[in-house]
């Protein structure tokens, strides 16, 4: 945008990333419950790619269409605002409604509306932190913002274990084998998606467009067609960064895909010995499932705001190299580990990895791109994240059993040699902007070394 950015205090930058604690809390429940869902419900051990299947088609089809909508919006209530309003509305009735799902079908239908639903939000909210920040204080902004993806997800990943302690019964379920306390925990979700989006709304209003910036988005041809021109524009023209991008990206997120698939039956087999969903054992694997993946979460939240001095110093491809490359270490040793204690240790590496994926490469995008195109050029960013999800969901499945033994350690296994290959591809990336340059250090008035300029 051509109008100045003032600079945002860190609690602004705080209120305006609030939403995101609603939004990642939702994102939360789908990685920890939905694969114990749908084997409640009957799935198929190898089939369980193709359930998951909604989330990145629908952010193939709706991010990039809903961006570009978003940099061609002119309403009272602002640009990214109706968007992200609507979808947590939208997702806050689809969590309502998943955990009562009867059957199958209908459990993945469902999610398919939550999905639809949170891509409504996802890339007009990261839009909008764009649009509000300068560029000095990106890493700032977008690592706040993978502070809350840890904060949200990290206590959608515990709930059921804190319902448990506040005295729930963890083998109490419903006439579909669900826990009750996986139904009460979307119930909370629900409350969270739309509470903390209207947290943001109300604190942080977007900013005003200029009358220049207003003429030139009405001059633009209307109609869903010029709309699609937009995107395909912005394909044809894009940055190279963003391109290089596309493979590091390509390799973490088949791999965080692999991961949440089949974390839980591979702690089921290791430290319990069975993946039958009816026993015991499997039902406590739910539980330690939940507990370390809160806790690779807390990593995150804490994570991603210790990231942002170092990001500062050494740059965002570096650390997102060091980051991923001990995830993936740490994935390759869960399957060694028959200790639930033990656990613990490979995900710090893992969750240092995903505050840095919820952040850095934003980072270095953020630099790359025309600010009066970020809607549109975030949406696309994300198909470099569906799209290596839609092609794990496709292929995993056809060598599950003939190169993985049917064995879900394996799959943990693949997922933590791909986060090593992603580590090397980071490091061929060529950045521009302030992500090219690491800043000197400064300390600022709250003691945070964060960069030479003392405003970040």
């Amino acid at each position: 945008m051509a109008t100045h950015k003032p600079h945002l205090s860190f609690w602004q930058i705080v209120n305006m990333n609030i939403g995101f604690f609603g939004i990642q809390f939702s994102f939360g429940l789908q990685q920890s419950s939905m694969s114990p869902i749908y084997k409640y419900l009957g799935a198929d051990e190898a089939s369980l790619p193709y359930l998951w299947l909604a989330g990145p088609m629908t952010g193939l089809l709706v991010q990039p269409l809903i961006g570009a909508l978003s940099d061609r919006t002119v309403t009272r209530w602002g640009r990214r605002t109706p968007y992200f309003l609507i979808g947590a509305i939208l997702c806050s009735l689809g969590l309502l409604a998943m955990p009562f799902s009867p059957t199958l079908w209908m459990a993945a239908s469902l999610l398919w509306i939550l999905d639809a639903a949170n891509n409504v939000t996802m890339e007009p909210y990261r839009a909008f932190v764009s649009d509000k920040l300068a560029p000095r204080q990106h890493s700032l902004g977008f690592l706040t913002q993978s502070a809350f993806t840890g904060l949200g997800q990290t206590l959608a990943y515990l709930t059921p274990s804190l319902l448990v302690w506040f005295g729930m019964n963890k083998d109490a379920v419903n006439g579909s084998h669900i826990p009750h306390i996986v139904i009460v925990a979307f119930l909370i979700g629900a409350v969270f998606s739309i509470s903390s989006v209207l947290w943001t709304l109300k604190t942080t209003p977007e900013h005003p467009l200029d009358a220049d910036e207003l003429a030139a988005i009405r001059a633009r041809p209307s109609g869903l067609a010029h709309t699609l021109g937009d995107i395909v524009d912005a394909v044809r023209e894009m940055p190279p960064t963003m391109k290089q991008l596309a493979l590091v990206k390509l390799f973490q997120w088949y791999a965080m895909f692999c991961y949440w698939q089949y974390i839980m039956l591979s702690l089921s087999t290791t430290i319990y010995g069975t993946t039958e969903q009816s026993s015991q054992g499997f039902r406590d694997a739910g539980l330690l499932t939940g507990q370390v993946g809160a806790f690779y979460n807390f990593v995150a939240f804490v994570g991603a705001l210790a990231l942002v001095p170092f990001t500062r110093r050494f740059g965002p491809k570096a650390m997102h190299s060091v980051c991923l490359a001990l995830a993936g270490i740490g994935m390759l040793s869960i399957p060694l580990i028959h200790t639930p204690a033990l656990l613990f240790v490979p995900m710090v590496g893992i969750g240092l990895a995903w505050a840095s994926i919820m952040g850095n490469p934003y980072v270095m995008l953020a630099d790359c791109i025309p600010p009066e195109r970020t809607g549109v050029y975030m949406g696309i960013f994300n198909m470099f994240i569906v799209i290596p999800m839609i092609i794990q969901i496709f292929t995993l499945p056809l060598y599950y059993r003939s190169w993985l033994g049917g064995n879900p350690e394996n799959v943990i296994r693949l997922a933590g040699g791909l986060m090593l290959c992603g580590a090397v591809a980071v490091l061929f990336v060529k950045l521009r902007g302030a992500a090219a340059a690491p800043a000197a250090k400064v300390r600022t008035p709250t003691g945070v070394i964060l960069g030479s300029d003392p405003r970040v």
